[in-house]
C-alpha cells in the first residue's frame, strides 16, 4: 500500500515538473520571436528616424533658400515699379522737350525769315532808301536817331537770333540726355525682368524640390508609424507569454508542492521511520525574463542654425570725413563708365566707383547698388551729409552737398556730378 501511493506521489510531481518545462519551452520560444521581431522593428524604426532628421534638415534649408529667393524677388519687383514710373516721367518729359524743341527751331526760322526780308528790302532798294530816309529827317538829332535806329534793328536781329539758335541747341541737348536716359531705363528694366524671370524659375524649381520632400517625409513618417506599431504588438505579446509563463510556474510550484506533501505524508506514515523515497518537488527556476530595452528616440532637433545672408558685413569707420571722400572722388569725374568695373581710372560701373572710393580710406563696401542699400544706417535725404550713399532703383552715388552727387552715371556719360534729384531716391546710407 505505502509503495502504490509512494509510486503515485512520484508521479504527480514528475507529470507537473514535466508540464511546466514544456510550456516554458513553447513560451521561451514565443518570447524569442517577439523580442526578435521587436528588435528589429526598432532598428527599422530607428533608421527611418534618422531618414526623417536628414529630410526635415534639407527641408529647413531648402526653406531659407526659398524665403531668401522670395526677399530678392520682392525687392526686385519693388525697384521694377520704381523704375515704370520714372520711365512714365521720362516719356513725358520727351514728349514735352520735343515740342519745346519744334517749337524753338520754328521761332527761329520764323526770325530768321523776317531778318532775310529786310535784308532783301535793303539790297533790292539798295542805299537809295536809306539815304532818302536819312535826308528825309528834320534835324541832326532826327538824323543821328534814324541812324542809330537802323544800327539798333541790325543788332537786334543778330542777338535775337543768335540767342534762338542758343536755345534750340539747348533743348536740342536736352533732348539727347533724356533720351540717353530713357534708354538706360528701358535697358535697366529689360534686365531687371530677365531677372525676374530667372528668379520665378528658381522658386518653381524649389518650391518642386520640397514637394518631393513633403512626399518623402510623408513615406517616412508612415513608415516610422507601422514600426511603432509592430514595437506596440511586439510587446504586447511578450506580455502576454511572460504572463502565461509565470501562471505555469505557478502551477508547477503548487503540483511540486503538492507532491512534496503527499511524500511527506507518506513518509510519516511508514512506522518503520524509514526513508525510502527522495524529495522530488525541487523548487522550479524562475527562467521569465524581461526585456526592458526601450525603444530609441532619434528625433533630435538640430538647432545648429545657418546663416544664409550671404557675404561678409562691409567694415566701416567714424574717423573720415565726407568732404576727404567728396574731395577724392572728384578727381576721377570725366573718367568712363565700364559696367561691372571697379577701376576708378580705366572704368567702373556705379556701384564699382562707390567701392573702390570708399576702398581708399579703408571701408570695404559691396559690389552691388542692391546691397549697399542695406549698408550702413538709414538717414533722410533731408539730413543728407557729403560723403552719404544716395541710392536709387539700380544705381548708386554719393553725396557732395548742396543737392549734388558724384557718381558713375552711364557708359554715354561716364563719372560725372549730378543733382541728387534727377531720379527717384529709394534711400539714403550713412557709412561713414
Amino acid at each position: 500500500m505505502y509503495k502504490k501511493r509512494r509510486k503515485q506521489a512520484l508521479a504527480v510531481a514528475l507529470a507537473a515538473v514535466f508540464a511546466c518545462s514544456q510550456l516554458q519551452t513553447v513560451d521561451a520560444s514565443s518570447v524569442n520571436k517577439a523580442k526578435n521581431a521587436k528588435k528589429k522593428a526598432e532598428e527599422d524604426l530607428n533608421e527611418t528616424n534618422r531618414q526623417i532628421e536628414a529630410i526635415e534638415k534639407q527641408q529647413s534649408a531648402l526653406q531659407s533658400e526659398i524665403n531668401e529667393k522670395d526677399a530678392e524677388l520682392v525687392n526686385l519687383l519693388v525697384n521694377i515699379d520704381i523704375l515704370k514710373d520714372e520711365l512714365e516721367e521720362k516719356n513725358t518729359q520727351l514728349t514735352q522737350v520735343t515740342e519745346d524743341l519744334a517749337t524753338a527751331q520754328e521761332t527761329e526760322k520764323s526770325q530768321y525769315a523776317a531778318m532775310k526780308k529786310r535784308i532783301q528790302f535793303m539790297y533790292e532798294r539798295g542805299d537809295t532808301a536809306m539815304i532818302e530816309s536819312l535826308l528825309g529827317s528834320a534835324d541832326m538829332t532826327d538824323f543821328l536817331n534814324r541812324v542809330e535806329y537802323v544800327s539798333d534793328v541790325y543788332e537786334y536781329d543778330r542777338n535775337l537770333l543768335t540767342q534762338y539758335q542758343i536755345t534750340v541747341q539747348q533743348v536740342a541737348d536736352l533732348k539727347v540726355s533724356v533720351e540717353t536716359e530713357k534708354a538706360e531705363l528701358e535697358a535697366m528694366q529689360e534686365e531687371y525682368g530677365q531677372q525676374q524671370a530667372s528668379l520665378e524659375t528658381i522658386l518653381a524649381q524649389k518650391r518642386s524640390q520640397m514637394g518631393s520632400y513633403d512626399n518623402q517625409l510623408a513615406t517616412a513618417q508612415a513608415a516610422a508609424d507601422e514600426f511603432k506599431q509592430t514595437i506596440a504588438a511586439q510587446n504586447q505579446i511578450i506580455k502576454e507569454e511572460e504572463r502565461k509563463q509565470r501562471e505555469a510556474e505557478k502551477a508547477a510550484e503548487a503540483a511540486a508542492k503538492a507532491a512534496a506533501a503527499a511524500a511527506k505524508a507518506n513518509k510519516n506514515s511508514n512506522s518503520s521511520g524509514s526513508q525510502n523515497g527522495s524529495q522530488s518537488g525541487s523548487s522550479s527556476s524562475n527562467t521569465g525574463t524581461t526585456d526592458n530595452g526601450g525603444t530609441a528616440n532619434s528625433g533630435g532637433t538640430d538647432n545648429s542654425g545657418t546663416n544664409s545672408g550671404g557675404g561678409t558685413n562691409p567694415s566701416y569707420s567714424t574717423n573720415i570725413s565726407g568732404s576727404s571722400v567728396v574731395s577724392y572722388a572728384c578727381q576721377f569725374v570725366g573718367n568712363p563708365y565700364v559696367w561691372g568695373g571697379t577701376s576708378l581710372t580705366n572704368g567702373a560701373d556705379c556701384s564699382g566707383f562707390v567701392m573702390s572710393v570708399f576702398a581708399h580710406f579703408g571701408i570695404s563696401l559691396p559690389h552691388s547698388s542692391a546691397a549697399l542699400q542695406g549698408c550702413g544706417k538709414s538717414v533722410s535725404y533731408a539730413n543728407a551729409k557729403p560723403g552719404d550713399l544716395i541710392c536709387y532703383s539700380g544705381h548708386v552715388g554719393i553725396y557732395m552737398g548742396g543737392g549734388m552727387i558724384v557718381h558713375a552715371q552711364s557708359s554715354a556719360v561716364g563719372i560725372t556730378t549730378s543733382s541728387a534729384t534727377y531720379r527717384t531716391i529709394v534711400a539714403v546710407r550713412r557709412v561713414l
